[in-house]
């Protein structure tokens, strides 16, 4: 299930609408940014994953790095952060 109305996903910002919980990274300077979407899978620890594409302004179901459709959220927050928010110069 979502997180409950008003609370967030691993510490994120998020919205809920529906099976899916959309989560966002809130930057230093306090801007937010899009990152994944969670879906509901019908058990507890899994959930289907989707990166948020700036590009085409939509969310795209994602292979987790463990080669897997569904994960934890924490596996789906990792590698979204990993793709979104890594530093390019390290």
């Amino acid at each position: 299930m979502p997180a409950p109305p008003g609370r967030s996903w691993l510490g994120c910002p998020s919205r809920h609408r529906g099976a899916f919980a959309y989560v966002a990274g809130q930057l230093a300077d306090g801007e937010q940014v899009k990152l994944m979407r969670l879906r509901h899978t019908g058990t507890a620890a899994t959930r289907g994953f989707a990166l948020y594409l700036a590009s085409s302004d939509t969310y795209e179901n994602t292979v987790l790095p463990t080669g897997s459709i569904t994960g934890t959220p924490s596996q789906a927050l990792e590698c979204a952060c990993n793709l979104h928010l890594a530093n390019p110069d390290t």
